[in-house]
């Protein structure tokens, strides 16, 4: 396949990248930052004509756009510039699609961030979006763009609402900086909630070949209809769970206390159903939880030790 991604320098973007490179696929991407060339064809472009241009001349297959926001504690100090980035920046892919007169399918990572705090878990597609920060609102109104140019303009959409990715290149949010105080002097973790409060983590590289499946999918059978489709593991963890899993990997005499500060914007649990990201990949089977902390530690030790003796 021929792939487009939006967004290539972050970190979605990147790993689906670079994985659907090492399959073999032609790659493309776009991004802010200078970017890196795996196997396949990198490019930057920053604006809308140009990408209508690039789509024209590249002719994907399919276009993944991951560029966009990703942070609830940033678009709450600055609501405006999370909307310029996430919202903005959609209603610029999808129009830049339409203008370039070709029908890739089109790919829009959302977030779980849409469902806020849902009434009861593991929460299906078709509950209810309620979020509950500036993030999880921008999501929804992408979401809404999405559909908008599907119905109007006739666009092919798959929307994938990520729950807790994690992987070894996102050196922020939970699980990175859980380790670094695992991995510091201190004698005590801090977690700023409960404890209590629950996520479905999915390790980066069964997000990423979940998208590759579902594009490779939704390429050959190009008749199908635009679908939302929860991108999780299905597995509910306490974020305690994960703290003390994450412990035991690298600092076993360490106590984890918690602060019982409920930050705004966070949900108190998550949990995906995934029946029907499983109805279109009965083959893809995500890793458990302990596994991919084992690969993160492993890569994070690896580049402390490369930091600290240059080898």
């Amino acid at each position: 396949m021929r792939l487009l991604i939006t967004g290539i320098s972050g970190f979605i973007g990147g790993s689906f990248g670079s994985h659907a490179a090492k399959a073999g696929h032609v790659v493309m991407g776009t991004g802010r930052s200078d970017v890196r060339a795996w196997s396949g064809l990198y490019t930057r472009i920053h604006d809308a004509d140009d990408l209508s241009h690039l789509i024209r001349e590249f002719l994907p297959d399919v276009l993944v756009n991951a560029a966009g926001t990703a942070s609830v504690a940033a678009s709450l100090n600055d609501p405006l510039n999370d909307f310029h980035g996430s919202v903005e920046t959609c209603a610029k892919v999808l129009d830049a699609v339409r203008r370039s007169g070709n029908d890739p399918l089109i790919v829009i990572p959302s977030s779980a961030a849409a469902y806020g705090n849902p009434t009861s878990v593991p929460v299906s597609e078709d509950a209810s979006l309620q979020p509950i920060s500036p993030y999880g609102f921008h999501k929804a109104a992408c979401e809404l763009l999405s559909r908008e140019y599907a119905e109007c303009f006739g666009l092919r959409i798959v929307i994938c609402r990520f729950f807790s990715v994690f992987g070894p290149a996102q050196c922020r949010l939970l699980v990175w900086e859980l380790y670094k105080q695992l991995a510091g002097d201190q004698e005590t973790a801090w977690l700023e909630g409960t404890g209590s409060e629950s996520r479905d983590f999915l390790y980066i590289d069964d997000a990423v070949a979940a998208l590759l499946g579902l594009a490779r999918d939704r390429v050959q059978n190009p008749s199908a209809q635009s679908i939302i489709l929860n991108v999780g593991s299905g597995i509910e963890t306490s974020v305690i769970g994960l703290a003390e899993q994450l412990r035991d990997l690298v600092a076993p005499q360490k106590e984890i206390r918690c602060r019982g500060v409920i930050r705004k914007g966070d949900p108190l649990r998550w949990c995906a159903d995934i029946s029907r990201l499983r109805a279109c990949l009965p083959s893809w089977q995500p890793r458990p939880l302990r596994e991919g902390l084992v690969l993160c530690v492993k890569a994070w030790q690896q580049q402390a030790r490369f930091s600290q003796y240059g080898s």
